[in-house]
């Protein structure tokens, strides 16, 4: 019999459903697995009373015949969305001891659709950050090594820690959070499948806010499919959040047909820039071959406004991030290093608690919302962002998808970049754009490096069209048959 860890999410559920096993016995395999490789740092909080407990439940509700979509499904949960009574710290210092009263919509959603929580998930701290080296709790590390070397190499970030546990078989499935590509890119590291649904798919309700016009759940697993599956567990209108969008929910699943033979798929000019890795570039005519043999129409489109949208980005990330995280004083929860004035306290409180990359974006956004500064920086950044998404529009007039590279090179080691912010932004080149449309965007696992190492694909889609997204990385994903795994998981 296959191992239930090389089960995908959907033959998990098809398995369960078939009384192949329990939800029982499947958490206890993936317990085993997150106790194995704790060296790895995917979680920083593991709760296994709590999945038994779960597991339990689910396997009576599948008795039952009650059971949800997600039922018995071992998940681990970004440590950025708030579960009730479990320690939820957003990778910070300034968060020590908080355990939310409430449950975030998305975990909650899939609590209600019977998945079972085996922990809280490593991340950049605040989600500030591409490889998840700014996390408090320390960095977590990608289980993929480059061939001939053991020198640990970061997972992506922010959601480094939930790409890690997927990779390496810690969790079947997780949840993640994209800004700027914080799904997308670690999804890409770790030779996994990742989608940043529409902007307003999701509920951002119980999640810690970093850029709220940005901030978007999704789900990261191993399989297009098993994505489908979880995003429509996830996702559905939240009258508790505003931006959430009160449309229909599709069933995500059921658009995976195999047929892209009407599809018209977009290559942006602006994505191949001058020193682009000739392994990406390979990679991405890979890509469009296959997808031209599976029938679809290749279209050259130019979306012009691409050179600008990092420099957007980190404008207005930033100011909303100075905003949202003004409510980190010490006074209410979390940690307090007292102080003799109440301003002393406020100061101290966060110069202990918040890292080094969190004072920089906070500092960034508070100037660019400053007096004198707002107007030349900010207002401007919306404008440019309003014509990024103009390019886009204009480009689904004449196709249906685009297909880009997800990142610029491969996973790199571990204290790489560090020293130098404006490299390590460089990573999200490729993902951000499409965060600040507000559009979909989907990570495939297409090939490896020369060392070894995971690269992925990105497809974007218009807004609210997952479904077709969805499709075209169901064809691209077994076009592609990738089907390597960490060493680790080998052994």
């Amino acid at each position: 019999m296959t191992s239930l860890l090389d089960l995908s999410l959907a033959e998990a559920r098809d398995g369960l459903r078939a009384k192949d096993f329990t939800a029982v016995e499947l958490t206890d395999a993936y317990l085993g697995m997150v106790e194995k490789h704790r060296g790895l740092n995917a979680y920083i909080t593991e709760t296994p009373d709590l999945a038994r407990e779960q597991a339990k439940a689910a396997d009576a509700a599948l008795a039952a015949g009650t059971a949800g979509a997600m039922a018995g499904i071992p998940v681990g949960i970004k440590d950025l969305f708030c579960t009730e009574g479990v320690l939820t710290t957003a990778a910070s210092h300034i968060l020590d001891g908080f355990k939310p009263p409430y449950e975030s919509t998305v975990s909650a959603n899939l609590k209600k659709a019977g998945a079972v929580m085996l922990g809280k998930l490593n991340l950049d701290e605040f989600a500030m950050g591409g490889s998840n080296q700014t996390s408090y709790y320390g960095p977590a590390k990608n289980p993929w090594k480059a061939e001939g070397s053991d020198a640990d190499l970061v997972p992506g970030g922010s959601s480094g820690g939930s790409a890690a546990a997927v990779s390496a078989r810690m969790a079947l499935a997780a949840t993640g959070t994209d800004t700027g590509g914080s799904i997308r890119q670690p999804a890409a590291y770790c030779g996994i499948t990742g989608i940043k649904p529409t902007y307003g798919r999701c509920s951002r309700f119980g999640i810690i806010a970093y850029a709220s016009s940005l901030d978007q759940a999704g789900p990261m697993t191993r399989t297009v499919r098993d994505a489908a599956i979880m995003l429509g567990s996830m996702a559905g209108f939240d009258p508790k959040d505003s931006t959430s969008a009160d449309i229909a929910l599709p069933d995500f699943e059921a658009a995976l047909t195999g047929d892209i033979r009407s599809l018209k798929i977009g290559i942006p000019q602006e994505y191949r820039p001058e020193g682009l890795d000739p392994e990406i570039n390979a990679l991405w005519d890979k890509g469009i071959d296959m997808l031209k043999a599976a029938g679809a129409e290749v279209v050259d489109i130019s979306l012009p406004h691409t050179k600008y949208a990092l420099a957007t980005y980190y404008i207005i990330a930033p100011a909303e991030a100075s905003s949202n995280l003004a409510r980190y004083d010490g006074l209410r929860f979390g940690l307090r290093v007292e102080g003799k004035t109440l301003d002393e306290m406020y100061a101290r409180t966060r110069a202990a608690g918040f890292g080094e990359e969190v004072q920089r974006r906070i500092l960034m956004g508070t100037y660019v919302l400053s007096a004198g500064y707002y107007d030349a920086y900010y207002l401007k950044a919306q404008r440019v962002r309003a014509r990024i998404a103009e390019d886009f529009r204009n480009a689904f007039k004449t196709v249906d998808v685009i297909l880009t590279p997800t990142a610029p090179t491969p996973a790199f080691g571990i204290g790489a970049n560090m020293d130098d912010p404006i490299a390590m932004y460089l990573n999200d080149v490729f993902t951000v754009p499409t965060s600040l449309a507000g559009l979909p965007g989907l990570s495939v696992p297409v090939g490896l490096s020369s060392t070894g190492l995971p690269l992925g694909l990105q497809l974007i889609g218009r807004p609210f069209d997952e479904e077709t997204v969805l499709r075209a990385g169901d064809v691209l994903e077994k076009a592609a048959g990738f089907s390597a795994v960490p060493s680790l998981v080998k052994g």
